[in-house]
């Protein structure tokens, strides 16, 4: 199983990023897919979840109008659309793929990929 997250960078406050993780290796449609994040000094915690019907979704309270998940089952693809960056939204962010409902705990994750790092600064 492999996830690939890709699109991360330095922007500017305010500005947007979306994010991409690639999934091959599993059967995509039968997994929830989320984000995570960890900042520097600080714990992994959830940003955004979406089950495999889209049925269920979930945020991150702080995050929650301005980033939006989404994901395309025919090219195994999820998508983090992240508006309004603020500096505390910098960190390494991870896609993770689970068999559960919608956790929101890291552990309830299977699957992870390698991170792509995010800066918002001026």
């Amino acid at each position: 199983v492999q996830l690939v997250e890709s699109g991360g960078g330095l922007v500017q406050p305010g500005g947007s990023l979306n994010l991409s993780c690639a999934a091959s290796g599993l059967t995509f449609a039968s997994y929830t897919m989320g984000w995570f994040r960890r900042a520097p000094g600080k714990e992994r915690e959830f940003v955004a979840g979406l089950s495999w019907s889209r049925s269920h979704i979930d945020y991150l309270e702080t995050v929650k109008g301005r980033f939006t998940i989404s994901r395309d089952n025919v090219k195994n693809m999820v998508y983090l659309q992240m508006n309004i960056l603020k500096p505390e939204d910098t960190a390494v962010y991870y896609c993770a793929a689970s068999t559960w409902g919608l956790p929101h705990k890291a552990h309830d994750y299977e699957y992870w990929g390698q991170g792509t790092q995010i800066i918002v600064s001026s």
